[in-house]
């Protein structure tokens, strides 16, 4: 999610701009159907055409289910949506429901960007979803969205490779001591190059982030409202990742990411990466486009034996901008849209985690093979998947901790030393 974090950031610094330029050009606000209906205007960045038309039979499913409200969608690029949402609530007129990152609602609630809902719902609706998500868009003891979907991280392993190693195929590795094991026997290695790799920590859909995290007992750079980058297991984590580029050689490692692309081209499915961590719908790549691959699927390594198996996760609510014309019509869409009708469509529509427990119960039900094997084990992960809301007392530290990561891993500054600094810059920021 480092990219919605930057998203936000430049939201901030660019919203007088835009919203001066939108003030001219004000869309129609309060519209009716000729028969009476309330038009909810709904933005959300589904344009593609695998998603665009789940999310458009949804709203016609919607709009066909009751006489009161149209739904309208309007498609936004990623990140464009974000500006144009925080300009139009600037001009007072923003559209009635929009998709957006739940890590940051806490964001938009301290900064009066977003409606709070608990007008509309009562305390027996957030049952209906993931504990971890829920809590996350809560402000003050107050809902200002409603989850949508969410990921989590797995290992995705090569079965034939694993055979090929003398590994057992069904018992892939459950510590990070494992997994290191595993990776040299998995290794091929010719003439000086090496022609497959076992596995490296920072492919894939993984981040040094996910890591200390994972060392440090699913705890994130911020616990119970304190600090917690300069910890001893993050640092012990930084010092494991850098490992893994000092024995592959940093040669290595840059020319491998030098030939990585998607479909048929991702190393893991051109059976040049043994292990790959990825979200669910990593799947998808591989049953479009790795030939009937036998591969596996577990959570990703425990940091030692009974540590936990803590995965980072993200996901995206609906959520009312402040301002709509139509707030209680918008909160009636959103609960269908994240009801379990909508929510098992989405899901096995896009195989995707989606926040709805039942609809992913549900979902999981009807699906077969390798699909329902990725998928359960997507949404048993989810049971120790963590969720880190960007704090309102430390707006954007990413930008203030990611650099000092990235010099450790670059082998400019040891570990110690670049957490103990990360952590006094993000002091710095502290909103009081």
């Amino acid at each position: 999610m480092k990219r919605v974090f930057a998203v936000f950031a430049i939201s901030f610094l660019l919203i007088a701009l835009l919203a001066a330029c939108t003030s001219g050009k004000k869309l129609s606000t309060g519209e009716k159907t000729k028969d009476g209906r309330t038009v909810v205007r709904f933005w959300s960045f589904w344009g593609s055409e695998t998603r665009r038309p789940v999310i458009e039979k949804i709203i016609g499913d919607f709009n066909e289910s009751q006489n009161d409200i149209v739904v309208k969608h309007t498609f936004l690029p990623w990140g464009d949506i974000w500006t144009k949402n925080l300009a139009s609530i600037a001009a007072g007129n923003p559209a009635d429901v929009i998709i957006n990152d739940i890590n940051t609602v806490g964001q938009r609630a301290e900064n009066k960007q977003v409606e709070d809902l608990s007008k509309y719902i009562d305390n027996d609706f957030s049952k209906g979803f993931y504990p971890h998500l829920w809590e996350t868009i809560e402000y003050k003891g107050k809902p200002y969205a409603v989850p949508f979907n969410t990921d989590t991280r797995l290992l995705f392993y090569n079965k034939e490779a694993f055979k090929s190693a003398g590994l057992n195929p069904s018992k892939p590795p459950e510590t990070w001591e494992e997994l290191s094991i595993y990776a040299k026997k998995l290794d091929i290695k010719k003439g000086g190059k090496y022609e497959r790799i076992g596995f490296y920590p920072l492919w894939g859909n993984l981040g040094a982030s996910f890591w200390m995290i994972n060392a440090d007992n699913g705890v994130g750079f911020l616990d119970n409202g304190k600090l917690a980058i300069n910890t001893k297991r993050k640092i012990e984590a930084l010092h494991w990742m850098i490992g893994w580029k000092e024995r592959l050689g940093n040669r290595t490692v840059q020319a491998f990411q030098a030939e990585f692309g998607s479909e048929q081209a991702n190393p893991f499915i051109a059976g040049k990466v043994a292990m790959w961590g990825d979200i669910g719908t990593f799947y998808t790549q591989i049953r479009d486009y790795g030939k009937d691959m036998d591969f596996g699927v577990a959570p990703l390594p425990a940091f030692k034996k009974g540590s936990g198996h803590y995965a980072e996760g993200g996901g995206f609510v609906a959520e009312i901008p402040k301002g709509a014309k139509h707030p209680k019509e918008a909160m009636e869409f959103i609960k269908y849209l994240t009801g379990e009708k909508a929510q098992k469509y989405w899901a096995l529509k896009n195989f995707d985690n989606v926040a709805n427990r039942n609809a992913s119960k549900s979902a999981a039900s009807e699906m077969e093979g390798k699909e329902k094997a990725v998928y359960q084990a997507a949404v048993k992960n989810l049971e120790v998947t963590k969720l880190f809301p960007v704090p309102v007392e430390y707006p954007d530290y990413h930008s203030r901790l990611n650099p000092h990561i990235d010099n450790a891993l670059l082998g400019k500054i040891k570990p110690e030393e670049a957490l103990k600094k990360a952590e006094s810059d993000v002091k710095k920021i502290k909103k009081q």
